[in-house]
């Protein structure tokens, strides 16, 4: 028979964790409209395709942290869990524009159409969005797993993908600026494109890797080395 490990947090602990994720998804909305003027402008000034597209993602962002704050919005934790579903819905939409939006700018890069331009602003925004979101995707996955929220995990990932365009965006300036590869930052951006798409995928089932369960006891056969209510083969619910 077997042992049980844990429990589901509390509704103290719950309530908590719930207006964390309020609290960083506000964080995230707020540092993305930011983000998105300042490189939306850096890059009509240079004349940046590159930059505009991480302007626009930074919008694509947005809403998909809007969608785990409508959600959140709801005090009452059965409106929470009920609103889980269509959330995830707009963030897996959110997923699929992103790689959309991605691979037409690579495309368009790739074949001459326009190259990734040296912008001080750019390299600066790119650098600081390194810093911050990190931090802020860590800090919501890890709140979105004790509470049991798929959503909330789902949009850290999306958080964490528009870091990895903040570094895809960095070196490609500082490449095309030293060597001249102005293909570098379109072939990385395609890779993560394609990530999107497989984590819009699971957005969309619901699927949340790692998330533990809202109630309810684990089991040892369920838990994972690091504590997450899944195995081996990740990437079902648990």
């Amino acid at each position: 028979m077997s042992a049980v490990l844990s429990v589901g947090p509390s509704s103290e602990r719950r309530a908590v964790l719930a207006r964390r994720v309020r609290w960083l998804v506000a964080a995230t909305i707020t540092y993305n409209l930011i983000e998105a003027a300042v490189a939306i402008t850096a890059g009509t000034i240079a004349s940046s395709g590159a930059l505009l597209a991480f302007g626009l993602d930074s919008m694509i962002e947005v809403a998909s942290a809007a969608a785990v704050a409508w959600q959140f919005a709801a005090r009452d934790p059965a409106v929470v869990e009920r609103r889980e579903k269509t959330a995830l819905r707009i963030i897996a939409v959110s997923f699929f524009a992103l790689a959309a939006y991605v691979t037409a700018d690579s495309v368009r890069a790739l074949t001459g159409a326009g190259e990734v331009e040296h912008s001080t602003a750019g390299l600066v925004l790119a650098a600081l969005s390194l810093a911050v979101m990190p931090g802020l995707s860590y800090a919501q996955r890890r709140a979105g797993r004790e509470l049991g929220s798929a959503s909330a995990v789902a949009d850290s990932r999306q958080t964490l993908l528009c870091t990895y365009l903040s570094a895809v965006l960095l070196v490609g300036l500082a490449v095309n600026s030293l060597f001249g590869w102005s293909w570098a930052d379109p072939v990385a951006a395609l890779v993560i494109a394609a990530a999107a798409v497989k984590e819009g995928r699971a957005a969309w089932r619901g699927d949340a890797c790692c998330v533990l369960p809202a109630s309810g006891p684990v089991t040892d056969e369920a838990a994972a080395p690091d504590g997450c209510a899944c195995g081996p083969g990740c990437g079902r619910r648990s």
